[in-house]
């Protein structure tokens, strides 16, 4: 394969594996951890509620988030893809950047606990949703590495992220007609 299907495979990889992992653990910690309940808090109100029509868009809208990640991974794509380990660093960044040492101050980060209110039981009830979000990441990384060779990875990652659209655009024009 030619550079350019290398990068176009690694950018498809990173595209479905982000969407995928982001649609799982969204949709069962909203459902185990009582995101309906907790997005009604008070302290909670910036946030849309969570029957607002695009917040049913949220899951379309990861792939277009997915193709993005991808174009930030390309430049280290050695160091998380050919080097032992290289996943491991890769979930140790994402967790890192986009949950801990954020540059703004969303739920859960460290600088929530300097500049909001939100409490602490609060706070941590945001850590087993990015957890489980990077866990499923890197394992599908990892699976669609290891079986770059079949093409039912991609068959099957392709009719995840077009059920996935389907279902999300198809909330988003429901609650419009609301």
């Amino acid at each position: 394969m030619n550079k350019k299907g290398q990068i176009a495979k690694l950018m498809w990889s990173v595209t479905y594996a982000h969407t995928i992992a982001y649609v799982i653990a969204g949709m069962l910690m909203m459902n185990f951890m009582n995101y309906d309940e907790i997005w009604a808090m008070e302290v909670m109100s910036f946030y849309r509620p969570i029957d607002s029509p695009i917040v049913a868009l949220a899951m379309a809208l990861q792939i277009p988030r997915g193709i993005l990640i991808s174009l930030f991974i390309l430049p280290l794509r050695k160091a998380f893809f050919e080097e032992k380990y290289g996943l491991w660093k890769l979930g140790l960044i994402v967790m890192g950047f986009s949950v801990i040492s954020t540059i703004g101050a969303p739920w859960a980060s460290y600088e929530s606990y300097i500049y909001t209110r939100f409490p602490l039981a609060l706070q941590l009830k945001g850590y087993p949703e990015a957890l489980l979000y990077i866990g499923l990441f890197i394992g599908i990384l990892y699976i669609s590495q290891r079986f770059a060779h079949k093409k039912i990875v991609d068959i099957v990652a392709a009719i995840m992220l077009l059920v996935v659209a389907f279902l999300s655009i198809g909330g988003f024009i429901l609650m419009l007609n609301q």
